[in-house]
């Protein structure tokens, strides 16, 4: 990071950063590459059945909750029925900036990468947190 400490955290290019510690820096282009392997990642039998579905990388979640990594908007395929026809793609979205600032190296933010890809992939296969957390993908 380029700039320096002043009294009210990181001054970094005119402007004002809180000082919450080192924050890995990758680009979006970088962390959408990791998230493109992510998903290149899960096993062709699976992403088969995927459905009606687009990923999306942005770089901050809601501001009501700033650490969400990840999030699955739509209708899991276990809950489709002969009314579904006609809806826009169910949506995930991994967001780039709270795993940068909950790891500590590349390495980390690769596996955390993968990590959230399958957890919110699962939700669109209708898998809940609880299932989820017991598998590891928490």
């Amino acid at each position: 990071m380029t700039g320096r400490i002043c009294d009210a955290g990181w001054l970094s290019y005119g402007r004002v950063v809180a000082d919450n510690g080192p924050v890995l820096e990758m680009t979006r282009e970088e962390f959408e590459e990791l998230v493109a392997e992510a998903l290149d990642r899960i096993p062709p039998e699976l992403t088969r059945l995927m459905d009606n579905v687009a990923v999306f990388v942005e770089d901050d979640p809601p501001s009501d909750d700033p650490e969400l990594l990840g999030l699955y908007e739509g209708t899991p395929l276990t809950d489709r029925g002969e009314w579904y026809a006609g809806v826009l793609p169910d949506r995930i979205t991994i967001y780039r900036n709270p795993t940068l600032r909950m790891c500590e190296s590349r390495e980390d933010v690769v596996a955390e990468t993968e990590i959230t890809v399958v957890h919110e992939i699962a939700h669109h296969f209708g898998i809940d947190d609880a299932r989820l957390h017991a598998l590891g993908y928490g």
